[in-house]
């Protein structure tokens, strides 16, 4: 039997953007003005990056580091930002 692996936790991410064309006149030439949410991690998952993968033994032989195989950190939460464009 060999050595068991090891991995860290998946990653479920879901970007979006939302826009919406707004023209200012008649014809294809027109200008327009341009609504854009973007949002990342939109459903704002929880998303674990790392384990504490440390095994630490005393000289009897037991594991003694209390946090092996805790998560230690996360991906950042749910983010967004809004612009408004004008194009001409």
């Amino acid at each position: 039997m060999g050595g068991e692996n090891l991995r860290n936790p998946g990653i479920h991410n879901w970007d979006m953007t939302l826009f919406k064309n707004i023209p200012l006149g008649r014809g294809d030439n027109a200008p327009k003005l341009q609504f854009r949410w973007e949002a990342y991690n939109v459903f704002n998952h929880t998303q674990y990056s790392g384990l504490d993968t440390t095994a630490r033994f005393n000289p009897a032989g037991q594991q003694v580091n209390a946090t092996f195989g805790q998560v230690t950190s996360t991906r950042p939460p749910r983010q967004m930002q809004g612009s408004l464009r004008f194009q001409f």
